[in-house]
């Protein structure tokens, strides 16, 4: 039996999940989202013409960030590498349709993405898991990430517990799930420990 080849899968299923996440709205263009955005007081993500505005975060998201962050900023600064929490965009191009996500944590190696509004060749993405955005982050973001050439790993960082799922191009982007060790990043070739990312939250 002949199958669909992974990428065609991944493009299908996208196209299903942004049909039925449109509404009837008029459509914005990407000039005038671009335009728009840094003077609104929420973030809002695009997809495809529409726009869905993104809830604030716990104070459990924002300790678990910002330890995570603090513990890859020595390594990004020695490779050069540009490393953003929550408010820089990536733009993504998927057949023919433009997706702006704003993730958790982005890091971005490559000299040529130095766009002022967003980055297109991230290395590593992450996002800390919450009630509300953790089924989009498994399903939605997981399989668009996967068609931006540059990601090397995906990360879902728990809040309810010290859980990190990793997903690697070079494994096909199967999960690997970390309770405690160290997990070691292909994209800044360091090795951050479990217990750092929660570091701020254990305290608090």
């Amino acid at each position: 039996m002949s199958r669909t080849p992974k990428g065609a899968y991944i493009r299908c299923l996208l196209g299903a999940l942004m049909s039925f996440n449109a509404q009837q709205k008029p459509s914005l263009s990407v000039e005038d989202y671009l335009a728009g955005e840094p003077c609104s007081e929420i973030r809002h993500e695009y997809i495809d013409g529409q726009v869905y505005a993104m809830a604030g975060a716990s104070r459990a998201h924002g300790l678990i960030l910002n330890a995570f962050a603090f513990a890859l900023t020595p390594a990004a600064r020695l490779k050069n590498c540009q490393l953003f929490t929550s408010d820089m965009k990536v733009r993504l191009e998927i057949d023919g349709k433009t997706l702006f996500y704003y993730p958790d944590l982005l890091l971005s190696c490559d000299p040529e993405d130095r766009e002022s509004d967003f980055c297109q060749l991230p290395c590593l993405i992450a996002e800390v898991l919450s009630e509300s955005t953790e089924r989009i982050d498994r399903r939605e973001k997981l399989l668009a990430y996967q068609t931006l050439p540059s990601l090397l790993e995906y990360l879902l960082v728990a809040q309810d517990g010290e859980r990190v799922e990793v997903y690697r191009r070079k494994n096909d982007w199967r999960a690997e799930c970390y309770d405690n060790g160290d997990i070691w990043l292909d994209c800044l070739a360091t090795a951050v420990p479990v217990a750092e990312i929660y570091l701020d939250l254990n305290r608090a």
